[in-house]
């Protein structure tokens, strides 16, 4: 598993800390008001929708909470007008950054995303510059006690292009539009899935070699992250294992 997987996964259980504090509840409660907004209230309908509903569920929010959220993007309960927009950037040593946010009020989010990236050594850069060198696709990660298997078997038929130990789970990668089939397939077939969510894969890796360098991408990227208007923030770097694992 590369560097940059790992961390995504490092990165999910730091969303369930965020969890307990509210935030990424909060994140997440705006993302399925969104998709609501833009493809309508039936899930069955809006696959956007469907999948932001389920990644909200596997992280424990509330049915009502995530319902509430649907009849504000939909327009049966009053709420904020949310815009979707994804900033391009660069880490220091040159790596790629994707943000995707969500805002309502676009000046402000720029200017602060703008002064994140230039306190922390990155830069802005210009729409298209960063995004051709990602591609959209889903992950999912099932339960650890799977069988090999019997999971590659559940998952190949499905539609999945890659499956990969992820230490405590398995992690299999899909096409975009394969995502909700790949995860039915494999709770049909009696596998437990703890997540899945819609994802940007660098098509190419640039290697952080040192602590130095590693601690300070690490450190722009979780700034980022704890932006309130930040969704989720992508970026092309590997890390070793034996650097990532110490305490950046």
């Amino acid at each position: 598993m590369s560097g940059h997987s790992k961390w995504a996964t490092i990165k999910h259980k730091k969303g369930a800390a965020d969890a307990a504090r509210g935030k990424l509840f909060a994140k997440l409660i705006r993302q399925v008001e969104v998709a609501a907004r833009e493809g309508g209230g039936d899930t069955d309908m809006n696959p956007t929708l469907r999948t932001m509903f389920q990644k909200a569920r596997d992280a424990s929010v509330p049915i009502d909470t995530i319902e509430r959220a649907v009849k504000r993007g939909i327009g049966d309960l009053e709420g904020v007008i949310y815009e979707s927009i994804t900033y391009e950037g660069y880490a220091p040593g040159g790596v790629a950054v994707l943000v995707d946010v969500l805002t309502d009020n676009r000046n402000r989010t720029g200017a602060e995303i703008r002064n994140l990236f230039t306190k922390n050594g990155g830069s802005m850069a210009e729409p298209g510059a960063v995004a051709w060198q990602f591609e959209r696709k889903g992950i999912v990660v099932a339960d650890r006690a799977a069988e090999e298997d019997d999971l590659m078997l559940l998952a190949l038929e499905a539609g999945a292009e890659d499956i990969a130990d992820d230490g405590d789970g398995w992690r299999i990668t899909t096409g975009a539009s394969d995502l909700h089939a790949v995860r039915t397939a494999l709770e049909d077939g009696g596998v437990a899935v703890s997540s899945s969510e819609l994802t940007m894969v660098p098509t190419a890796s640039i290697s952080l070699t040192t602590s130095e360098s590693a601690r300070k991408v690490l450190r722009l990227i979780d700034i980022l992250d704890d932006n309130d208007d930040v969704q989720d923030v992508f970026a092309n770097f590997d890390i070793p294992d034996e650097i990532l694992m110490e305490d950046l």
